[in-house]
């Protein structure tokens, strides 16, 4: 019996997330057959983990074009549009009926847990563009198998590797012996298990970007709350206070988003939290008590702390993609041509004008890492962004030149551009290159009376944000 031609091959879509999701919606479209593999027992795993959190996008701005055509004739509608949805909410009401539409396409409990070319590894060049791709899956059930496929479209995320609190990259000393009282997610404080853990007590929270933001927010409503008396955040930056800390406030075309910095500046202007800024953590050591203790790369040591949260972003696994040839940014571990794009050592608008196939493609043509992942370690992700790749990408594997070309999406603005986004040298004078001058580091009460707390330009919100 003669293999099939490769055209006759599915694609294999790697996440049943929001981003994977719509890639097979859209290859659908085009007549092409999608196999969307999820480690997770459900259609978006991921999401479900922070169902508490509210998106700061509305359900005008998360629901995909062509999965909602795929969904209509079923009677579903979309909620309304003007409204913010939960996590919950959006893997409830849109990505599992999603995923139920396509039926079969969709396999649940398969890891992808290595990708190559049908009998070559990644030095073998020989005939190397004419043979399938070969995905090799493991299922919850202990099975393993081989798949074929004509394309590979990553949107696995990065999820499951959140970065660390050490400040080189790497976990601090102790921070893995440290687990039991480390998290990398937002905490859901409606939780009675998860608020026992937090209340009164004193907690680290270690970040600067939206999810820090919105941590921050959450443990300030604790504090203000019947038995959360004495609850207390630390808030770690390892920059200094400016203008654009807390996000694009009013000037944020999402307003949701820019509500989250409010949220978080009136918490440390309330005294709920205090900053310690310019400090890079070294070391996570444990007191007499048990306490933790932060110890920075300068020698400062904080205050014993009874938990930390690390919110300093993801990164991108890479580890099943090793035997396939991928042009990866060195900084970013981005896409080559997306990365100056994203690229926070150089700007930091928070967006990046809608791409497509030719800023996702790799030297192994057929490849293609789409949604978060595609930002590698840069942050800023949105959804609309996400929607807009698999178009295109889809319309490119189908051979629809002009439709995988063209932009049919326009992103909003942050509020805050402009400037070296993740230039944290505190001695260093940034206004020259329109980005915030960072105090030198300090601990830093930022509590009431507010007016005589802020520093000056948080209410304009003028210059670059960064993590």
């Amino acid at each position: 019996m003669n293999a099939p031609a490769i055209t006759e091959l599915p694609v294999v879509v790697i996440g049943a997330g929001p981003a994977g999701l719509a890639a097979a919606a859209h290859l659908t479209r085009h007549g092409i057959e999608p196999l969307v593999l999820e480690a997770g027992p459900a259609a978006g795993a991921a999401v479900r983990e922070w169902a508490h959190v509210r998106l700061f996008s509305t359900w005008g701005e998360v629901v995909d074009p062509a999965a909602e055509k795929l969904l209509a004739p079923t009677g579903w509608t979309r909620p309304d549009p003007a409204t913010y949805p939960s996590g919950g909410d959006w893997a409830e009401q849109y990505l599992q009926p999603l995923a139920n539409v396509l039926g079969d396409r969709v396999r649940t409990g398969a890891r992808v847990t290595g990708i190559s070319r049908a009998g070559r590894d990644r030095i073998v060049d020989a005939d190397r563009e004419t043979q399938p791709f070969v995905v090799h899956v493991a299922y919850a059930d202990g099975r393993e198998e081989r798949l074929f496929a004509r394309a590979v479209i990553d949107a696995s995320g990065t999820w499951t590797t959140p970065s660390p609190a050490g400040g080189s990259g790497l976990p601090a000393i102790g921070e893995r012996t440290a687990a039991d009282r480390v998290a990398y997610r937002v905490p859901d404080l409606k939780n009675p298990v998860v608020q026992a853990r937090y209340a009164g007590k004193r907690t680290a929270v270690v970040g600067s970007g939206a999810s820090a933001f919105t941590a921050l927010a959450y443990l300030a409503d604790l504090a203000k709350a019947d038995g959360g008396a004495g609850t207390k955040a630390v808030w770690i930056l390892r920059r200094g206070i400016s203008g654009s800390t807390f996000g694009g406030g009013e000037g944020d075309q999402l307003p949701a988003r820019g509500a989250l910095g409010l949220a978080a500046k009136a918490a440390v202007d309330e005294g709920h939290a205090e900053a310690v800024t310019g400090f890079r953590t070294d070391a996570i050591e444990r007191d007499s008590d048990g306490r933790l203790i932060l110890v920075g790369e300068d020698g400062r040591r904080l205050d014993p702390v009874d938990e930390i949260i690390v919110l300093t972003g993801f990164r991108p696994d890479l580890s099943f993609l090793s035997e396939l040839r991928l042009g990866q940014d060195e900084r970013l571990q981005a896409p080559v041509e997306l990365a100056p794009l994203i690229d926070p050592n150089q700007h930091s608008c928070g967006t990046v004008y809608p791409h497509g196939h030719r800023e996702l493609s790799h030297p192994e043509q057929g490849v293609y890492l789409v949604g978060m992942k595609s930002y590698g370690r840069a942050p800023t992700f949105l959804a609309m962004t996400g929607y807009e790749q698999v178009r295109s990408v889809a319309a490119a594997i189908a051979g629809d030149a002009e439709a995988a070309d063209r932009v049919e999406l326009t992103l909003p603005e942050t509020g805050v551009c402009g400037g070296a986004g993740l230039f944290d040298a505190p001695e260093a004078d940034q206004r020259d290159s329109g980005g915030p001058y960072a105090p030198a580091p300090q601990l830093v009460q930022l509590g009431a009376p507010a007016a005589a707390a802020a520093p000056a330009g948080l209410a304009s919100a003028g210059g670059c944000c960064g993590s």
